[in-house]
């Protein structure tokens, strides 16, 4: 019973060392745009991609952004117990690969935008792809800014949808 206890354990490694690359490419990202950008700052890389220096008080698309505050807790609690909980799940799990990949990428992203929150009060966000034919949902084409950790947590959970389906398909 140890030993497999012990090589579940050893082979939460792989999936931890995954979410701390993430996590680590995140910050050292965001670490280039405070020193190199200010608030608004953008830069044109393409026709559909630019650079920018955008903070994010709230979550996901600025939801709860112009709350007053609170929200800064609120979303740093979330993502420690998001935490806690995907720790938990890749050492219940740690041999089914495309959910233990799924987790620890979200695990990293969740962590990232954890740190900025504890560091500065808000996320840091930078990549900004634009469209003409997104017009009609975001202003001027521009899909919100976001970043590595946010990349992180879309594939993770684009990848449990697909883990799910792959599950549920073979029963």
């Amino acid at each position: 019973m140890a030993r497999a206890a012990s090589g579940a354990r050893a082979s939460l490694w792989p999936w931890l060392a995954w979410a701390l690359l993430i996590l680590i490419a995140d910050q050292f990202t965001k670490t280039l745009i405070l020193g190199y950008y200010q608030l608004g700052d953008s830069t044109y890389v393409t026709s559909f991609f630019n650079i920018v220096r955008a903070h994010n008080t709230g979550a996901a698309f600025s939801f709860l952004a112009n709350a007053g505050g609170w929200q800064r807790w609120f979303f740093t609690g979330i993502g420690v117990a998001a935490t806690l909980f995907i720790v938990w799940q890749l050492r219940q799990h740690p041999d089914q690969k495309l959910f233990a990949f799924s987790l620890a990428s979200i695990l990293g992203g969740a962590v990232g935008n954890v740190v900025d929150r504890l560091l500065h009060g808000y996320v840091v966000d930078f990549l900004d792809f634009h469209w003409s034919f997104l017009s009609g949902m975001f202003h001027g084409g521009h899909f919100p800014a976001f970043n590595i950790a946010d990349a992180g947590i879309s594939v993770g959970a684009a990848c449990l949808i697909l883990d799910e389906l792959l599950r549920v398909r073979k029963t």
